[in-house]
């Protein structure tokens, strides 16, 4: 696996082997790391056949979001689906609160991806 980007708040990952590109999101992506964010994620994707690959979001020391950010997590849930991959998953944060932030955010913009506890 080939670590692509490598930030305080992120990792991104291309596992050619078993066709993922995996994402680790630390914390909280700020409104001020979100243009940063999405910048590193488009490019680590154009490396990538999408409809042939995996999109893993692994959000397991994602923390809390604050409530008015939420809108934002919806928006950033929906980007993902409409990416073009071959799947998608999420992987549930440890945090109770924030399970429960994304469980609605994923109920309101009717996710298309599997939801699982760990990969």
């Amino acid at each position: 696996m080939a670590i692509v980007v490598d930030k305080r708040k992120y990792k991104m990952a291309i596992d050619e082997t078993n066709r993922e590109v995996r994402v680790q999101v630390h914390g909280l992506i700020k409104e001020n790391d979100a243009a940063e964010y999405m910048q590193d994620l488009e490019e680590t994707i154009n490396k990538v056949t999408r409809n042939s690959y995996t999109l893993v979001v692994d959000a397991t020391h994602q923390t809390t979001t604050p409530s008015k950010v939420v809108p934002q997590l919806d928006q950033a849930l929906q980007y993902y689906m409409m990416l073009g991959f071959k799947d998608l998953i999420l992987v549930k944060p440890s945090s109770k609160i924030s399970q429960v932030q994304i469980r609605n955010s994923l109920e309101r913009i009717n996710f298309t991806g599997k939801y699982l506890d760990h990969y």
